[in-house]
């Protein structure tokens, strides 16, 4: 956490960063900053009485507290709150949030929740997770930094925020759940494909005679055409 004071008509006024520390060749270490808070001072209580969402990982739950730097003191009255040092504060596990919301709300609006619930969910089976979030984190993936199975399982879910976003631990990326969803999804294709088409139509009011589409994602060109199993 990083301050800096700025006087404004005879008043400083302090404005707070999270930023990051980066070595940047030798011993020179450079500072990217990570979120801006904006203006924290006395003259501004509602402004610098900051709320963080705290996981307790002992207890399994969330808690909201209210932030005050180390030089402040805590007012009687402001209960759940706590006092940091702000030369103390390190980021960890820094996690990509945005692109993978956008890619849930995509989801959403397409409506593949209900469409993979209804069809994912007629075994009669408990699974510890809903195998439309084991699909939904599959297909965030392919859509932001396509990957393997098991590269999801073992490096990208634990960078990206899908566990909040999914509201699920780990279980949703271990390694063999994922492969065994991709053995539940293919006997639903015909009916995905629909599904899709008709979400297009709706969506952009579009008509059309013939639809085409094209999910070639492989191809061989020069001499490797001439490989048997290229064939």
């Amino acid at each position: 956490m990083r301050t800096k004071v700025r006087h404004k008509d005879g008043k400083p006024h302090r404005y707070f960063s999270v930023v990051e520390n980066r070595r940047a060749g030798g011993k020179h270490i450079a500072q990217r900053t990570v979120l801006y808070l904006g203006e924290i001072n006395d003259s501004q209580e509602a402004a610098w009485r900051k709320t963080l969402e705290v996981f307790d990982e002992s207890r399994g739950r969330y808690s909201r507290l209210s932030l005050f730097p180390e030089d402040r003191e805590i007012p009687v009255e402001a209960a759940g709150s706590i006092q940091v040092k702000l030369s103390e504060m390190e980021l960890r596990r820094p996690r990509a949030f945005g692109n993978c919301w956008l890619a849930c709300e995509l989801w959403q609006q397409l409506q593949l929740e209900e469409f993979w619930n209804q069809k994912l969910s007629g075994d009669g089976k408990r699974e510890t997770v809903p195998w439309e979030k084991v699909l939904r984190l599959l297909v965030v993936n392919r859509l932001i930094e396509p990957g393997s199975e098991f590269r999801v399982h073992r490096q990208w879910f634990d960078q990206s925020a899908m566990g909040e976003l999914l509201r699920v631990d780990f279980a949703v990326a271990e390694k063999d759940r994922l492969y065994r969803c991709l053995d539940r999804i293919l006997e639903h294709k015909a009916a995905l494909f629909t599904h899709l088409r008709q979400r297009w139509e709706e969506m952009f009011q579009a008509e059309f005679d013939v639809l085409l589409y094209d999910l070639t994602s492989t191809y061989i060109e020069g001499e490797g055409e001439e490989i048997p199993k290229a064939k």
